[in-house]
């Protein structure tokens, strides 16, 4: 398994994006068996650089994370990226997930702060991390591993000083070891225009800053999670998804022209590859890098 800072670092020589997918672990065995044996194998026909795994709310899916981790690394030999946040971990615990990640041959760590369980609100963990940039330090100082940290064009939902201030943590964050960024979604380029060229010309940040993208499925759906992570969804999208309504054959249907065009603009302006919230599913997200050219 390679690490994802080489794989950018390559394809940015041949002038090639870097396309990876975010999975998430089923509540489910049969969530289980879909994902691992139905979606994942379709989505690996587009041949994609690497993929990430989500670590649940409060690390309540860690053995499930390393489960799917260890399967698409085995099964189908493409690199993974193992979530893994501060939320409920001592340091101690931090290291031994470490030594687990490890012997199953992942190389790569997405280090997040993370969520906590729901209804609450973070805490830091005794003997644990506060910040992400303390976890990304001390993944850093195991020198076995890739890191990859979260940025958010529209600022940090939990971020009240702004997305400026968010923007400076960012930069923290790549300062204690990270290797690249990957955004959270957003549905206006724009927003990720002006992250990129912050962090590049005013902080003087120069790893890969590669944009999260994903297609909508369903307009109640694609409402509920945006409130959720904080981006927001611009008038004209609104106003769209208004008209499609309850109809989500045709929320599919707009979602894949909907992310072409995005993916589009953006990889036009130079962003460094693609990163696909599948929602564990394959057919939109094939579709959209077919219509690209990338499948």
């Amino acid at each position: 398994m390679q690490f994802i800072g080489d794989i950018y670092a390559a394809k940015r020589l041949l002038k090639r994006p870097v396309i990876s997918l975010e999975f998430f672990p089923p509540k489910t065995d049969e969530g289980d068996k879909a994902l691992l044996e139905k979606h994942i194998p379709a989505l690996m026909q587009t041949r994609p650089d690497f993929c990430s795994v989500t670590y649940g709310a409060g690390g309540s899916t860690r053995e499930k994370t390393l489960m799917i981790v260890d399967r698409i690394q085995r099964e189908h030999k493409l690199t993974a990226l193992a979530h893994l946040t501060c939320v409920n971990h001592t340091r101690e615990q931090v290291g031994e997930l470490l030594r687990k990640i490890k012997d199953i041959g992942c190389k790569n760590i997405l280090a997040l702060r993370g969520d906590p369980p729901p209804g609450s609100e973070f805490q830091m963990t005794p003997g644990g991390f506060e910040y992400s940039s303390q976890l990304v330090k001390f993944i850093r100082e195991q020198k076995d591993f890739g890191i990859g940290v979260a940025g958010f064009p529209e600022g940090h939902v939990a971020c009240q000083e702004g997305k400026l201030a968010d923007w400076q943590h960012l930069k923290e964050k790549v300062a204690a070891g990270a290797d690249f960024v990957i955004t959270q979604l957003f549905f206006d380029n724009a927003d990720y225009f002006e992250f990129r060229d912050h962090l590049t010309t005013k902080l003087g940040v120069n790893v890969p800053l590669v944009p999260g993208v994903i297609a909508i499925v369903s307009a109640a759906g694609i409402r509920k999670f945006t409130q959720l992570c904080g981006a927001k969804i611009p008038p004209a999208l609104g106003a769209r998804l208004d008209a499609i309504g309850a109809d989500d054959a045709a929320a599919a249907e707009f979602g894949i022209e909907y992310a072409t065009q995005q993916c589009d603009a953006l990889l036009k302006a130079g962003a460094p590859g693609l990163h696909f919230y599948t929602l564990n599913k394959a057919a939109s997200t094939v579709r959209v890098l077919k219509n690209l050219g990338l499948a």
